[in-house]
């Protein structure tokens, strides 16, 4: 006697592409293995901050970069897509702040240094890992094993590494100019860090005798 197959009426994409996707990684298949045969090829994801979830626009970017790393091993490469998150210093910080703020009345400082420093891991361990759920869900092909984290000791060495030798040559240096200070934050703030607001005002006309 023939087995029937049943063949749900509506398709449920939530139910299909969970177990298809836990399939690839039990495969293995997202990871890249050093191959002297293969031409590697990398994608270091850029890392999206710790300050909430994904928005459409990393939908569209990581898409893209989807695409590219799954060409790139079907043509033979031994293709990395590097996954990770950024810390996003102070936007991170803030978004701590208002949550202190806004569900327990207090200040960072309030808490004290240390005690703040806890409630910023906490809320990377939080926002970290919803993300990177969040990127398995669009069905991203990350190599999962190497997932990094912009203060991950080695990420650190790195960056300091690359500004002593920057620092060396004198492509850093110290020097004297305008910037945008944060009196709340009371630190120097980047001009994509700035929301900018009109004001009207007046203009104001000086007559010499």
């Amino acid at each position: 006697m023939e087995e029937k197959l049943n063949i749900e009426k509506v398709y449920a994409p939530q139910e299909v592409e969970k177990k298809l996707y836990q399939l690839w990684q039990d495969k293995g298949y997202f990871e890249a293995k050093v191959d002297p045969d293969k031409q590697p090829y990398t994608i270091v994801i850029p890392p999206p901050n710790v300050t909430g979830q994904l928005h459409m626009g990393h939908a569209l970017d990581e898409t893209f970069q989807d695409v590219l790393i799954r060409f790139k091993r079907m043509q033979g490469y031994s293709a990395l897509w590097l996954p990770g998150t950024d810390h996003a210093g102070i936007a991170t910080q803030i978004k701590v702040e208002e949550a202190l703020r806004n569900e327990e009345g207090l200040t960072r400082y309030d808490l004290g240094r240390e005690k703040f420093l806890e409630r910023v891991w906490d809320w990377k361990h939080k926002y970290g890992s919803t993300i990177i759920n969040q990127l398995k869900k669009l069905g991203c092909s990350c190599d999962w094993s190497r997932e990094r984290f912009t203060m991950d000791e080695g990420c650190s060495k790195a960056v300091r590494e690359v500004f002593v030798n920057l620092y060396e040559k004198g492509l850093i240096y110290q020097g004297n100019r305008i910037i945008n200070w944060c009196p709340k934050c009371t630190t120097a703030l980047s001009d994509a860090e700035v929301d900018y607001e009109e004001k009207q005002g007046n203009f104001w006309h000086i007559k010499y005798p």
